[in-house]
């Protein structure tokens, strides 16, 4: 099958030398059982190339297994993946098959594998070694056939530098790695993106879409899309939802992009380059912060130009690391935290994307603020 065949078949969008390139390697290891690491920015389509990867292998007609590794609490990550006894634990109420007994012939994606507990990195390590794995509460050695296919955003080195992932498990993870770089670096597959999800969404949605102008294009194929081809879709299907009926211009999809650029010095902020994941996490909290304080502030001004509302000083200062903020950064995190929540009505899941952060970082901070959600 030559390559463009390839690509429409399993929706592999894209004309830059980078997919070709991808497209090459997913055809090339594909038919064998070799573990394949996937790695990438979020939203640049991981899962794409872990479908095609199954799609296109001999293992096509049995289950393609995805784990969303980061969304399971640690406490039931284990049972979750290697399935557990009657009785084996409080609510273990029934014995419960694995994802990997589930898998077993097939395909299991194991997405944000960086997530993973220590404690389940030496499971997965066996299980990756011989194919073993016992289910929670017995001591009975299992087998799965599973071909396994792992994806994730963080830099595994680094988390192995840091102590945070077995070097053992990486190295075997990465029999074979496929990365997919950011859409920012491979620009010439934005308008390819574009049709496409144009195509789909108006279809799909008996929509009539006018077009883009030129000087529409030229925003979305300027602009850094930190998002990636995630960020795309969502800004596409919006416009074409909101803006139907006209022809979108430039000012209309400017409407629809963050304002403010993500690389660079977008604030005075400390840059998260050489810190420890507690800090990088900490600081990215903090940043979104100060994001929502600056729309605050913001929206008081253009109140108090109208009239009838006093502009006031901002109760909550930006944090210089002098720590002579109004409130502590602990206090801050707990704030944005607690609003999340209240925001998505207790849901942690929707929190967590609010906040940028994994689920399973929620339910830590939960726990450590001691809040009662």
């Amino acid at each position: 099958m030559n390559r463009e065949t390839f690509q429409q078949e399993h929706g592999i969008l894209g004309a830059s030398v980078e997919m070709q390139e991808i497209v090459d390697v997913i055809q090339q290891v594909a038919p064998t059982d070799i573990t394949v690491l996937i790695t990438g920015e979020s939203g640049v389509g991981k899962e794409v190339v872990a479908r095609a990867l199954h799609a296109a292998s001999k293992r096509a007609k049995k289950p393609l297994v995805t784990v969303n590794c980061g969304a399971i609490p640690e406490g039931l990550i284990e049972s979750e993946l290697f399935g557990h006894e009657k009785g084996s634990f409080t609510s273990a109420v029934e014995t419960r098959k694995g994802y990997f007994e589930i898998a077993d012939g097939g395909t299991i994606f194991l997405d944000e594998i960086g997530e993973t507990p220590a404690a389940t990195q030496v499971k997965l390590l066996r299980v990756l070694e011989n194919g073993e794995y016992a289910r929670v509460g017995s001591s009975t050695p299992r087998k799965s056939e599973a071909r396994v296919i792992a994806a994730t955003n963080k830099n595994l080195e680094t988390e192995v530098q840091q102590k945070r992932f077995r070097p053992d498990l990486y190295f075997r993870l990465r029999s074979v790695n496929i990365n997919v770089p950011p859409l920012r670096d491979r620009r010439v597959d934005i308008p390819v993106l574009i049709e496409q999800f144009v195509n789909e969404f108006s279809r799909k949605n008996e929509l009539v879409f006018h077009g883009f102008t030129d000087d529409a294009t030229h925003v979305m194929m300027n602009y850094h899309w930190p998002g990636n081809i995630r960020e795309l879709r969502n800004v596409i299907e919006s416009i074409l939802v909101l803006e139907k009926g006209k022809r979108v211009d430039a000012a209309d999809v400017q409407k629809y992009l963050q304002r403010a650029p993500v690389y660079g010095a977008e604030r005075n902020l400390p840059m998260v380059i050489n810190k420890t994941f507690e800090q990088a996490e900490r600081e990215l909290i903090y940043r979104a912060l100060v994001d929502l304080k600056s729309d605050i502030i913001e929206l008081k001004q253009i109140l108090a130009r109208g009239g009838g509302v006093p502009q006031e000083e901002p109760a909550v200062k930006e944090w210089t690391g002098s720590g002579n903020g109004t409130l502590s950064l602990d206090d801050m995190e707990r704030r944005l935290i607690v609003r999340a929540l209240d925001k998505n009505r207790g849901n942690r899941r929707l929190a967590a994307q609010d906040l940028n952060i994994s689920e399973r970082t929620l339910y830590r901070k939960i726990k450590e603020f001691g809040l009662d959600v």
